[in-house]
């Protein structure tokens, strides 16, 4: 099944235009699912048809879904306290009832994550259209799996769970007590359920599509954007510029709104596949409204921005790893090298990469910034490189 998942600034129309492409999908028989999260119900209002917590049928072919993030929370937390249930008692810990719990910040972003990998594995749909948070939420929630898989991993390290059997002498020799078997099982449950996540996101079939207004403003989050999504080794397949004015206005006031708009659009035909919109002249509503606009189709090829190394050992005695980073700044950036991992910030973007086998046995001899790519060059350790290499 192929995933698409459009973002865009706020206000971009990003729900209206991932409603639109779902409804086209559909139209031609592709069994189309479209999956937002928004309160407000947006994907419910373009397409004319409320949406919540159970799939909703909006037309032929197409089914929208709300997931409904305080059911989730409230279940999860539920099955945390029953399995914490003996650490709780130790501790003189009051039980929250599930009445009481209201979602704390991030529920509907996992919930969404957990629905977009629960409807990636069905085999009911074609075509799964994701209609994710503005850009600065989306580029976290698409974070979030890797983030927290290595949290995970270092709080709780898998080989610690062999040692099951000394834990008990481990904790009266140390004097304090050891983590418990329900621990490393629930840390085991969140690890596979993000490790779903996180291969739906790497899909080959999985892609992301921009949603922005020509305009100063709009320039500026698609670049951040950008920047952020090579980051994170993806790259969108087209920049959908929405609500374009007709290239001829009569109206003087409309005349310098269309000249900006035009600008932004040069600009962006050098870097990106860009699609017009056009502007309807009012908020798009209901099918017929949807209709009317020419959304690009969901089987453009998205693909994933490659970060190689190049052998230079012959010629400089280097290794270099090349990242492309478009937009990025000289000044924004920073590396730092820690063990058997890359720490890459910029601006106010950061990931943190695990070196390919080939640099582990390196040390960094360098790193320069030119034309959107950062290269990084690692020298063979002496100590870790194998002789005759």
């Amino acid at each position: 099944m192929r995933t698409l998942l459009i973002t865009g600034p706020g206000g971009s129309g990003r729900s209206t235009l991932a409603a639109a492409t779902a409804q086209a999908a559909a139209r031609t028989g592709t069994r189309t699912l479209v999956l937002g999260a928004d309160r407000a119900d947006t994907l419910g209002a373009a397409l004319g048809v409320a949406t919540g917590a159970a799939p909703t049928q909006a037309a032929e072919n197409l089914t929208a879904w709300r997931p409904d993030a305080t059911e989730s929370f409230r279940a999860d937390l539920t099955a945390f306290q029953d399995r914490a249930a003996t650490a709780l008692e130790l501790l003189g810990a009051a039980r929250l009832d599930a009445e009481e719990l209201t979602p704390l910040p991030g529920a509907e972003e996992l919930a969404l994550l957990r629905a977009l990998r629960d409807a990636a594995l069905s085999e009911r749909y074609d075509l799964l259209v994701v209609d994710l948070p503005p850009t600065p939420h989306a580029l976290a929630l698409l974070a979030l799996p890797e983030e927290l898989r290595r949290y995970l991993r270092r709080l709780l390290p898998a080989e610690r769970q062999a040692a099951r059997a000394l834990r008990p002498v481990l904790g009266r020799l140390a004097g304090v007590p050891m983590p418990s078997e329900w621990l490393y099982d629930t840390a085991g449950r969140w690890d596979v359920e993000l490790a779903a996540v996180e291969a739906v996101l790497a899909d080959r079939n999985t892609t992301v599509r921009l949603v922005a207004e020509p305009g100063p403003a709009g320039a500026d989050a698609v670049r951040a954007a950008g920047l952020a999504l090579a980051l994170r080794g993806l790259r969108p397949d087209v920049l959908v510029a929405n609500r374009v004015l007709p290239e001829s206005v009569e109206d003087t006031w409309l005349a310098g709104l269309n000249a900006q708009q035009r600008k932004t659009l040069d600009e962006w035909q050098g870097t990106y596949d860009v699609r017009t919109v056009r502007h309807l002249g009012h908020d798009p509503r209901g099918t017929d409204d949807l209709a009317a606009l020419a959304v690009p189709g969901a089987d453009e090829a998205g693909s994933a921005v490659e970060w190689p190394v190049t052998d230079r050992l012959a010629e400089d005695g280097v290794l270099v790893w090349h990242i492309p980073l478009p937009g990025a700044i000289r000044d924004e950036l920073d590396l730092i090298r820690r063990g058997d991992e890359l720490v890459v910030t910029v601006g106010r973007f950061r990931r943190i990469v695990p070196l390919p086998s080939a640099l582990r046995r390196c040390t960094v001899a360098g790193a320069a910034l030119r034309e959107g790519e950062l290269r990084v060059r690692f020298a063979p350790d002496p100590d870790l490189w194998p002789q005759g290499r």
